[in-house]
């Protein structure tokens, strides 16, 4: 996100209440007049606002505690409007989402050179801060102003962009610094502060409530990256990337990263990264330099109501195997489409994000028990996690058109060898071929878009048009259906509710 110095005071401008009306609604507030005299008003008395005097001083001894260890981010960089890099995570963000690192100058001697803002935490008294990658990626030169106002400049320790964050050093001893919270203890209505440089302003606090955990991965540039996210109604703006958001006991619970806005301001949805994952990825980043991403090779939906009946499952939990990578340590495994992974080495998993970040933070060559739900019965399958390398891009998503019939809204063809080649489908996808989808079907609610490839209807495969009309039809009016969906390099199921008062086709 950029804001140049003469938008930032329009802003301003545009927020500041004008003197006069301050002024008069300051004696306002003070005085009240009876009788034609102005009389001073009476305070309040202690025992009327004992619960918010109580509130104010347990905010203001967190916000004694944490604001020494919150720390200015400011760095020069080489770019053309992004301190990132070209594929940083500042790309791929769908419409309305912006990470909040600014306000962004360009120096006119020098029009490559651009300079911005952010925040950062120390999370250990000998100078390691941590912070968002796309605050320092790309850096030519770093520097960290200290709540005792020293400015120092600091070296980068590591990045990693598949969580987006970032470690710097600044050589100093003795200095505040954090305790680490546990953000899986977190719940919704909990009490948060957020701390950063809004706009560049330092050392600011905001309180608010922890409004949703576990939020998915909002990125588009790709899809293994890991979400977990923790939702805030706390003030978040541009400036506060790489800021921390703690809880009632000052600890550290995540690392401010992204708003939810049509403005380019908080709009009251913030988005934090959990502790769970800055602390395994700083603690990676402080002794190797890098970070060593867990890999099984697959593609992953979570168990719904709506789904889990067709895997015989009792409840909706799990992750369900939609796809398995060739030659991966899934495939090696024994792992197949359709498994529903419930335990990790005896641990439950809730859903596909859960065990997506339980697998990235566990070590390539460590061996795993997953605990799998195959056709309704337990299996067990040993293997080996792999290490992920690079990021993988998703080609964006097209729009359907065209007047379909049908229960389901679409209709397909053989997959022939030339719409193979047309539509880039890797020779162990078999199925049937998309064409076109009517909109506000059935098929379109559930996602599904001309150049799609249906490889499985109810858990059965549907290697020709043939064969997908005939298991569509074998299905009972007004039950739902279970579609194995190839869509642009990843497979997923898709629930489909059909239309009770048309056709099957």
């Amino acid at each position: 996100m950029t804001q140049s110095t003469n938008q930032l005071v329009a802003t301003v401008r545009r927020l500041a209440f004008p003197a006069s009306l301050a002024a008069a609604f300051a004696l306002g507030a003070v005085f009240f007049v009876g009788h034609g005299n102005v009389h001073a008003a009476s305070a309040i008395d202690d025992n009327s606002v004992a619960a918010l005097t109580s509130l104010d001083r347990a905010m203001e001894a967190v916000a004694s505690r944490v604001t020494p260890a919150v720390v200015n981010v400011a760095v020069t960089a080489r770019g053309n409007g992004e301190v990132s890099a070209s594929g940083s995570p500042m790309q791929g963000l769908p419409p309305g989402l912006q990470q909040f690192f600014g306000p962004m100058q360009q120096s006119p001697q020098q029009p490559e050179i651009e300079h911005g803002v952010g925040s950062g935490i120390i999370i250990s008294p000998d100078g390691y801060i941590v912070t968002n990658c796309h605050v320092v990626d790309g850096a030519v030169q770093i520097k960290v102003t200290l709540n005792d106002r020293r400015i120092l400049k600091a070296k980068l320790i590591g990045v990693d962009k598949l969580t987006d964050l970032a470690v710097i050093k600044v050589d100093a001893t003795n200095l505040p610094s954090i305790a680490w919270g546990d953000s899986t203890k977190l719940e919704p209505g909990q009490t948060v502060l957020a701390f950063g440089s809004p706009f560049g302003i330092q050392f600011s606090v905001t309180r608010g409530i922890v409004s949703a955990v576990n939020r998915q991965n909002p990125f588009a540039d790709d899809p293994r990256k890991p979400g977990n996210f923790i939702q805030t109604d706390a003030a978040i703006n541009p400036g506060n990337s790489g800021g921390a958001l703690v809880n009632a006991h000052g600890e550290l619970v995540g690392i401010n990263t992204f708003i939810i806005t049509n403005s380019g301001q908080f709009a009251g949805a913030g988005f934090a990264i959990p502790s769970q994952i800055v602390r395994a990825t700083a603690e990676q980043l402080i002794q190797h330099g890098k970070v060593e991403h867990g890999y099984l090779g697959i593609g992953m939906n979570d168990v719904t109501p709506d789904n889990a009946h067709f895997f015989n499952l009792q409840d909706a939990n799990g992750a369900i195997v939609s796809q398995v990578t060739p030659d991966s340590p899934a495939s090696r495994g024994g792992v197949q489409t359709g498994d529903v992974i419930s335990q990790l080495n005896g641990e439950k998993i809730a859903n596909s994000g859960a065990l997506q970040v339980a697998v990235s933070q566990i070590a390539p060559g460590t061996k795993i028990a997953l605990g799998v739900i195959r056709d309704g019965k337990p299996v067990t399958l040993n293997l080996t996690v792999g290490e992920f390398h690079g990021n993988a891009e998703v080609a964006s998503e097209g729009s359907p058109d065209g007047p379909q019939s049908g229960k389901l809204g679409l209709a397909v063809s053989d997959l022939t060898p030339d719409s193979r080649q047309q539509i880039n489908v890797p020779e162990q996808v078999h199925g049937v071929v998309v064409e076109s989808v009517r909109p506000a079907s059935p098929a379109d609610e559930a996602g599904i878009q001309p150049g799609d490839v249906i490889v499985e209807v109810n858990r059965k495969p549907a290697q020709s048009a043939t064969q997908f009309a005939s298991e569509v039809h074998q299905n009972k009016d007004g039950k739902d259906l279970l579609l194995l969906v190839w869509s642009r390099g990843n497979a997923s199921y898709r629930t489909i509710h059909p239309d009770a008062d048309e056709p099957k086709g």
